[in-house]
């Protein structure tokens, strides 16, 4: 695998996910502490960046009042709005401290939903920079995370997933995601594996 055309895409590692006191840690922590998906998010960040590979951060922020959102909105959607999660310049939207973009990270812009791509401008960077593989990790594992990874598959990327670089509510759908899902749209593999890989 090619650093120079490899992107690793991390999505929504904030505090409001991944940090106590976050609105919606309580729900992950379990899968989070089950797989050590955050010390090896930094490990693969850490290894990626020292191999020449292109750091991507995927936030997903919202203005005071959610205006971005239509005004009744369902789902998990409605769940950040209830919530209050992921206000934009606040603590709980913040990329976790450990993760924190270093110099040459990219920072994607405008993540409104739950695939990284329409909103953004993610699609742009990742051809303009000539990039190949797109590698993944994030929240959660059967929402975010996926509906990413479907759409990089459908738009001809070679898709990497990091089972435990993902976390999502139970462990139940975090192995049901990982089993059934991921293998159709992705080369699933342990943060390890990849970075064999990457050389």
């Amino acid at each position: 695998m090619n650093p120079k055309t490899t992107a690793v895409v991390l999505i929504e590692y904030q505090n409001d996910f991944t940090s106590p006191g976050g609105v919606f840690h309580d729900g992950v922590k379990g899968v989070m502490q089950s797989n050590n998906m955050l010390a090896n998010t930094v490990a693969v960040a850490t290894r990626a960046r020292e191999a020449g590979a292109v750091i991507m951060h995927a936030p997903i922020t919202f203005a005071e009042g959610y205006g971005e959102l239509s005004g009744s909105p369902y789902g998990i959607l409605k769940g950040v709005v209830d919530n209050k999660a992921f206000r934009k310049d606040t603590w709980g939207a913040a990329i976790v401290d450990v993760l924190k973009p270093h110099p040459g990270d990219i920072v994607i812009e405008g993540k409104r939903g739950l695939d990284a791509f329409p909103s953004t401008n993610l699609d742009f960077i990742l051809r303009s920079k000539g990039i190949q593989t797109v590698v993944l990790g994030g929240f959660l594992t059967n929402c975010c995370v996926e509906s990413t990874m479907r759409s990089a598959y459908e738009r001809g990327f070679d898709v990497v997933t990091l089972k435990d670089c993902t976390a999502t509510l139970s462990q139940e759908a975090q192995d049901m995601a990982l089993t059934h899902n991921f293998g159709m749209f992705s080369h699933p593999m342990d943060h390890g594996e990849f970075l064999k890989l990457l050389s």
